[in-house]
């Protein structure tokens, strides 16, 4: 059975710092097969990870479109088959976990009849796995056109703002709207400095989606953002590391906290 896992939150709150730690979770205590997913065009998972990304399913569905509005598909395969199998050669694969991702919105045109084939594929791939980790975008438009279906657990993040916060809510109640079906929702504050009281801290205690735990400001993380290097060698000692560990195990046992 496929554990999908979902990070939604608007950008800039550290919403793919805190999939790519979920990602060396589940990978360090051997929950496998992992499969991420980077489903937001404007993400860089694949850097955070530390992976080399060369295709994404945005520019094979792209190749696909124009060739079949110029009748240059090769002859004598059907379109599901290549399809999936050039999707299959922008799966980048690792010891630890394999990493596909989505890429840019489409162009101009139709691309329903692509994306119901996308929807067919990545359903068969999703069960290959036992974890899929999914780094959305805000707005989710991949999850309301169900190239993702049902997610077992959807974290949304903010930062401790009540901005961020509002924004969080908002994201919860669109994924509600367009009927994804998810099993629980979490909020995730992050970049959080010092302690996390006051006005806001009973604000949050007041909302009716579950605290998951609170990410701090980590300077091993801008440390290594600003080498150009993956988030995945974070060592197990960062409180980053350690607070996603806490969150986890958390969200797992179905526990408040």
């Amino acid at each position: 059975m496929t554990t999908v896992i979902a990070v939604s939150g608007k950008g800039g709150v550290g919403k793919t710092t805190f999939a790519s730690l979920i990602v060396k979770y589940l990978a360090e205590r051997g929950m496998k097969p992992i499969l991420a997913v980077d489903a937001d065009s404007n993400s860089n998972l694949d850097l955070a990870l530390g992976i080399e990304l060369e295709r994404t399913i945005g520019s094979i569905r792209e190749e696909m479109s124009e060739k079949t509005q110029k009748g240059t598909l090769p002859a004598g395969m059907a379109k599901q088959d290549i399809l999936e199998m050039q999707i299959e050669q922008t799966l980048v694969e690792t010891p630890d976990f394999d990493l596909v991702s989505m890429g840019r919105p489409e162009g101009p045109g139709c691309y329903c009849a692509i994306n119901n084939m996308l929807r067919v594929f990545l359903d068969k791939l999703n069960k290959s796995y036992e974890y899929v980790v999914v780094d959305n975008e805000a707005g989710m438009e991949h999850l309301s056109r169900r190239t993702t279906r049902g997610v077992d657990i959807m974290f949304v993040v903010s930062d401790p703002s009540y901005r961020g916060v509002a924004t969080a809510v908002r994201i919860r109640d669109l994924a509600r709207e367009m009927e994804i079906g998810v099993g629980r929702f979490y909020l995730v504050l992050s970049r959080v400095r010092g302690e996390f009281e006051g006005s806001l801290a009973e604000e949050v205690a007041g909302l009716d989606i579950e605290l998951a735990g609170i990410i701090p400001d980590d300077l091993e993380v801008v440390r290594l953002d600003s080498e150009g290097r993956p988030l995945i060698e974070l060592g197990d000692d960062t409180p980053a590391v350690r607070a996603v560990a806490t969150i986890m195990d958390n969200a797992f046992q179905g526990v408040k906290v």
